[in-house]
């Protein structure tokens, strides 16, 4: 859609409320502006990838596969009630099990802890894979009692704010490849 002011935005819908249109945006949420605002509706340049929709990822389904830490996923699953599946993609995604990996923006070990997510669930040693893993596995936790899983995912990759402020997955390339990347692990056949 265009704006008026000659500035684009990229919707999954829209209706007509009075003298409001309300815009669904992507990932979820909404915003209400006026009628006025909007210039013309227009179909997006190149087909929008929606993410794949996930399993009820609720329920305690296998891990993707024997490896690196599975005891250490799915004891932390079964304790904070996070699929062991997805616990797991995140792992693979975040670090590809790498113990001791380290972002250049500072996030550390499996789950790429940032700093104050680690002294939040007071993980002394982020690189000691079973504190790395229950705390990762207690944050995700939260974030999905908060969100629905595709923004709990772009919460864990961008954090909290970004998703309320975008009203969903925020338009970051780096945040939308990670939420896709982790669906399809968890879909993936068994």
């Amino acid at each position: 859609m265009r704006l008026t002011g000659g500035r684009t935005l990229s919707v999954s819908g829209h209706r007509a409320d009075g003298e409001s249109v309300v815009l669904t945006l992507r990932g979820g949420g909404e915003i209400v502006c006026a009628r006025s605002l909007v210039a013309e509706i227009l179909p997006d340049e190149v087909p929008y990838p929606e993410p794949e929709p996930a399993d009820d990822l609720s329920t305690h389904v296998p891990v993707l596969e024997s490896g690196p830490f599975t005891d250490l996923i799915a004891a932390a699953a079964e304790r904070h009630g996070v699929s062991p599946r997805l616990l797991q993609a995140v792992i693979k995604v975040e670090s590809n099990f790498a113990r001791r990996a380290r972002s250049t923006k500072g996030a550390m070990g499996l789950m790429q802890l940032m700093p104050t997510t680690a002294r939040r669930y007071a993980v002394s040693n982020p690189y000691d894979a079973r504190l790395n893993i229950e705390a990762g596995a207690r944050h995700l936790r939260q974030l999905l009692d908060r969100f629905d899983v595709s923004l709990a995912l772009a919460a864990y990759n961008a954090g909290e704010g970004a998703v309320r402020r975008f009203g969903g997955i925020p338009p970051y390339p780096e945040t939308r490849e990670y939420v896709r990347r982790i669906l399809r692990l968890v879909n993936a056949p068994r």
